[in-house]
Formats: C-alpha cells, structure tokens, sequence
C-alpha cells in the first residue's frame, strides 16, 4: 500500500459516528480540492454547460431523469429550439409538447414542465425562482432537481444530491445506509451543502454527479485508478468498493402479455388516444389488449372496432421496460377494407402524419415501422 494511502487510511479509521449522525465524515471534508481540479479537466462538453441559464439547467435536469446523456442531446437541442422560453412552454398544445418529448419516455416530466411553466408565468413574471424552497413548490421539481437549478444557475449553496452522488459518498465514507431513506439523503444534502467552496457550488455538485457518472459508476468495478479522492475514499482502501451503496430490494417489476395491433388501410394506419391519466397518459397508442391473443382473437377485437380484415401476418415479439411493469408484446399485421367510418378515439394516420403530429411512446418503437414496409 502506497505512504500516503497508509497515512490517510489511519487518520480516518475509523469513524467517530455514522453518517446520520451530525458530525462530518473526514473523507468528506477532503474532496473540494481534488474533485474541482479534476473535473476542469475531465468534465465532458454538453450543451447546457456551456450556456447555464436557468430555464436551460431547468429543462436538462428533467430530461436527464431516469435517460441517459448521449439520449438526451437532440432532444434538449431541438426542444429549446421549439420552445425557447417559459412563455412558450406554457403556452406550448399539449400534443405538440408531447411530439417533442417523444421518444424520452417519463412523460408525466414533460407534462408537470408545462404546469410548472404556467405557475412560473403567474407566479414569477416568467423567471424561474433562484431559492430551492421556491423551486419546491412547481410540480415535478424535487430536492435534487431544486438543487441544481440553485446552485448551477444561481450560485446558491444548495446540494444536488442523486443516485450518482450517493454512490460517491457512500463509497467515501463506506457507509452502509440504505441510500433510499430519505433521513439519509437530507443528511448527506446538508452535508455536501457545509463542504462546498463558496462561489464554486454549481460546479462542485456538477463535479460529484460528472464523477459518479464516469468513474464511480454503478455497474461492475468502479475506474479507481482515475479518481482524484482514491487516496482519501475509505471503500477504495479497504477494497470494496461494490459493497457500496446499499439499497433495501424493491418490488420485482410487474410482467404483463399484451397483444398490439397494427391495423392498416392501404398506406395509413390505426392510433388510438390513451386516458389522461395513468401509464403513457394522452399519447396515441396502437390498439392493444391486455393478454396473449390468437389470430382469430385479435381479428374479432379489430372488428368491434369496425375495421373488416383482409390479411392477417404475426409480427415479431418485443419487450419494452417501464419503472415497475414491464410489456411482454405479441403483434399482429391486420390489413383491413377501406373504411370511411373511424370509430371514436380513433384516427387513421399516414407516416408523415404520425412524424409530425402523432406523439406515439417508445413502447411501440419495435412495432412503428413495421406496417409502412413495401410487399406487405
């Protein structure tokens, strides 16, 4: 073990109390230093960061809940084109917003976006609050994103704490909390909040989540060779780093067969507008049926629709994952006579349409051009 590893490794053995407690973790009041050095060099070029006002630090903080960086890039850029203020995306048609979200997935963020905006128009002249108690209080805006905002568009001292950062800290620290009490991530937002260098904050917090993001990583062994707090981290010198952090299991996801329907006349196609509220709520679907239907089946419940089959051709199976079920798809081609009655909630829609003005979610994305292939 190098010197200073050993030196270090003894100042900080072992803890004086864990970390809910109100004393700080030494590891963490080490990290500024080496954590800001680091990221000047090591932070990657994104399109927000070079331009941190607050409706752009805003809109790419939702976006990248729960989506990767490299998703998010086109879509932040051609959103901000759309709609480049508060007044726009509070003015913006539903379906039209939901055209733009689509493919992000997560849509309830780009609706509470849309209220937000509307609260912020009536609220705050069209300015986004700098205070994270203020930023609270808009729907879809929770600590962390709070956080961000604050701290990154208005320098505030204000932690954005998320799961790439409570990885960081639990490994520094080798604490063994179950990250998803909330006591613990309030804690570990205080103290984040005590260690970071004034003037500095928005960087600090964007250094912890860049950090976790790129060499803390959440799958298989972490890139410790390239962390700058790898002589100060109490799960790196002990050599366990993956026994961090500790998350109490969750409810196994809910499977459901469904049986999706492609029902085709001549170059359009069938949609079907989902409930306002619930799982993908207002965006336009293929008609699909809850359990695993025979071709005969799936005929009978296009004819209730008032479409009369021609051809029938299975497709192949998919799966698409959301937060707690996932869609176990079956599908078949339905080529149907042409028809002049479309039954209510229904529409019939050609490629270009649906390009431009049919919002249908990435569950179906297996399905979407399956129906416009030519000698079908």
């Amino acid at each position: 073990m190098k010197e200073e590893e050993k030196r270090v490794r003894g100042a900080i053995e072992p803890a004086a109390e864990p970390a809910t407690g109100l004393s700080e973790p030494p590891e963490l009041a080490l990290i500024a230093g080496p954590l800001l050095s680091w990221f000047a060099e090591h932070a990657r070029e994104l399109p927000w960061r070079s331009d941190p006002r607050p409706y752009r630090v805003w809109i790419s903080e939702i976006m990248l809940q729960q989506t990767r960086v490299e998703a998010v890039k086109p879509y932040f850029e051609r959103f901000l084109t759309a709609l480049p203020d508060i007044a726009a995306l509070a003015a913006c048609p539903d379906d039209r917003l939901m055209k733009l979200w689509e493919g992000l997935g997560y849509y309830s963020r780009a609706r509470n976006l849309k209220r937000a905006a509307g609260m912020i128009m009536e609220r705050y002249g069209g300015e986004l609050p700098p205070e994270p108690e203020e930023l609270l209080t808009l729907p879809g805006i929770g600590p962390y994103t709070a956080g961000a905002i604050s701290s990154i568009a208005y320098g505030k001292r204000a932690a954005a704490v998320d799961g790439n950062v409570l990885r960081v800290v639990t490994r520094l620290t080798a604490d063994d909390t179950d990250i998803m009490k909330a006591a613990f991530r309030r804690a570990t937002e205080k103290r984040l909040a005590a260690v970071m260098p004034e003037g500095r904050t928005g960087d600090f917090n964007q250094a912890m989540m860049e950090l976790g993001a790129t060499v803390c990583g959440p799958n298989g062994d972490p890139q410790c060779g390239e962390c700058p707090c790898r002589g100060f981290c109490r799960a790196h010198l002990n050599g366990c780093e993956t026994a961090y952090p500790v998350k109490a299991g969750q409810k196994p996801r809910r499977v459901e067969a469904r049986t999706v329907l492609l029902i085709r006349d001549g170059n359009r196609i069938v949609l079907r507008k989902r409930p306002e509220t619930g799982l993908l709520a207002g965006l336009y679907e293929f008609p699909n049926y809850l359990g695993p239907l025979s071709e005969q089946e799936a005929v009978e419940e296009a004819e209730r629709l008032g479409f009369y089959a021609l051809r029938v051709r299975r497709l192949k199976k998919a799966k698409h994952i959301f937060s707690h079920v996932e869609w176990h798809m079956t599908a078949f081609l339905i080529t149907v006579s042409e028809t002049e009655l479309v039954p209510e909630g229904c529409y019939l829609a050609d490629k270009g349409e649906i390009d431009e003005a049919f919002p249908v979610p990435s569950a179906f994305q297996a399905y979407k051009e399956s129906w416009t292939k030519k000698g079908e």
